[in-house]
């Protein structure tokens, strides 16, 4: 089960750009590129570099460690599929823009 925070309009990163953003302890990169935002886990699966401050081209974010690149909307490592970052759904309603998160797994 998951679960839906609203990002706060001052942490959106505008048009080309990018953030880190620290919600219910999650590290998340958040990037807004193509008219489109994208969240992905903030650990590159290599040597765990945040991924918040990589370049973007093509859809891709590039890790600023290794140059690793990842596809924003699938998280999957360039030519590599079975690599992947954890990629997390990003809802838009009335203007404001959910990120949604995976919730506690239920013990009952």
């Amino acid at each position: 089960m998951s679960f839906r925070i609203e990002i706060e309009p001052a942490r959106l990163p505008a048009a080309g750009g990018h953030a880190w953003l620290r919600l219910e302890g999650w590290c998340i990169a958040l990037f807004h590129a193509d008219g489109r935002y994208y969240a992905l886990d903030d650990s590159c699966p290599h040597q765990g570099a945040s991924l918040a401050g990589g370049k973007v081209v093509d859809g891709k974010v590039q890790c600023p460690a290794h140059g690793l690149r990842f596809d924003l909307a699938t998280g999957c490592l360039q030519n590599v599929p079975t690599v992947k970052v954890v990629t997390y759904p990003i809802h838009i309603e009335e203007g404001r823009v959910y990120l949604s998160l995976p919730g506690p797994e239920s013990t009952t």
